[in-house]
């Protein structure tokens, strides 16, 4: 017993103290006593002095222990003081006895359960975990180096995303939400009634999900060719103009599925190049739906909050905080603008007055090389031409996504099947 290592008792109901006992297991890294009725001081010394209050949070009332805890001391008329007055001397010697055979049985029940459980794993050889599934926080722990910097792959206005390695060798993206940020609770709770139910081949799948008091994660699908936004601005990395042709056809695809696929329409109102996955086959995938709405009774919302991305924000969300469809149209309209120019809408050579949409239809008046981002055209090959008209094509529909009036906007639908029948010209040619 006294190599015991990983001890979690956590969602137990169990009641009484922490035996002081437990203080001689030296090799004890992780202990976990959440979520049950305990009580009384927390010992002080040994392997306590390196756990976190998450070990101990979500019960009656915990006291003393050591200083990192920031606990309130003991009172003088504690439980423990109490019985020191009630119980004979003798008690001393019997109690300390009676709790260590009492943790050393405790051990002996959950090794016996771990061993089982190891032994089930190597027979049934485990997938994944399914969607939706609660993990614990120990497993995220563990998975992510104790989400150390190495890990840390992304980071955001809510928090920030980890790799992850499960013990059965499963690869996934840890989102850890950080809850000191304002809104954050809410981007939660807003994430997690979105991708309840909704599955498509365009949106980042949803493993499962670990809440308790101080901490919320989802645990998502690990895509390991990161983010359009990478693919565009790394000198790394590049994507040829039937790559990004085929993200953008995932992209919009992913939306016609959020607008019209669902029995309440989703509006995601965060769509930009950093919030568009790829995987191994660089098919693009929608995430981040921290601030996404569901329309439900309506064909719009108004909002007291807006906390859309400058740059990508549909006027009417930015000033009035009126939601619907035609925002993620908007958005989308200035991702393509983005995607083939390969400047961003909050480039210096911007103003308030001639945005990255206004320069793309000045420049359309007249049509100039300079809206096409010169790598997918350098050096000039035999599809240099087919490329450059396709581009022009794309842009043309951009403008009429981000037009001012939503009314006046197309649908994505439109927006989908008109970048098809590009793809079909590039592909003919």
């Amino acid at each position: 017993m006294v190599n015991l290592e990983s001890l979690d008792l956590s969602q137990n109901n169990l009641t009484g103290e922490i035996p002081t006992s437990l203080i001689s297991l030296s090799h004890l890294k992780y202990f976990n006593v959440s979520f049950n009725h305990l009580h009384g001081k927390i010992p002080e010394n040994g392997s306590f002095l390196k756990f976190t209050i998450e070990s101990f949070m979500s019960n009656e009332g915990f006291c003393g222990g050591p200083a990192h805890l920031r606990l309130l001391p003991c009172p003088n008329n504690s439980p423990q003081a109490s019985r020191r007055k009630r119980f004979p001397r003798f008690a001393y010697i019997l109690l300390p006895t009676a709790l260590t055979v009492f943790a050393v049985i405790i051990f002996e029940l959950v090794l016996i359960m771990a061993q089982r459980r190891s032994r089930n794993h190597a027979q049934t050889n485990p997938l994944p975990p399914t969607a939706h599934e609660r993990i614990s926080y120990y497993d995220l722990v563990h998975a992510t180096n104790d989400f150390g910097e190495s890990n840390m792959i992304a980071k955001g206005s809510y928090g920030s995303v980890y790799k992850g390695v499960l013990r059965d060798g499963s690869i996934l993206a840890i989102k850890v939400f950080n809850l000191q940020v304002e809104g954050a609770f809410k981007s939660f709770d807003s994430e997690c009634e979105v991708l309840r139910n909704i599955r498509h081949r365009n949106l980042v799948k949803v493993i499962g999900s670990c809440s308790n008091l101080d901490f919320r994660a989802l645990v998502l699908e690990y895509l390991p060719n990161g983010s359009l936004e990478r693919w565009l601005y790394s000198h790394n990395y590049f994507l040829d103009f039937r790559q990004r042709l085929n993200i953008v056809i995932d992209v919009a695809t992913a939306l016609d599925y959020l607008h019209h696929g669902y029995s309440s329409p989703i509006v995601h109102c965060d769509l930009k190049p950093s919030n568009v996955l790829l995987d191994q086959d660089m098919t693009g995938h929608v995430g981040d739906f921290g601030i996404a709405k569901l329309l439900s009774g309506g064909e719009s919302k108004a909002m007291t909050n807006t906390l859309a991305t400058i740059g990508y924000i549909a006027p009417e969300y930015g000033s009035e905080g009126k939601v619907s469809r035609k925002c993620d149209v908007y958005s989308f309209g200035i991702l393509l603008m983005e995607t083939f120019s390969r400047k961003k809408p909050t480039d210096e050579m911007f103003t308030e007055d001639c945005g990255l949409k206004d320069w793309v239809r000045h420049l359309l008046q007249n049509p100039e090389l300079d809206l096409v981002d010169h790598n997918l055209i350098t050096p000039p090959d035999e599809n240099s031409t087919t490329i450059v008209q396709c581009i022009f094509k794309i842009m043309e529909m951009a403008v009429t996504c981000t037009v001012k009036s939503p009314e006046e906007r197309i649908d994505i639908k439109d927006a989908l099947n008109e970048l098809k029948n590009i793809k079909v010209q590039f592909l003919s040619k």
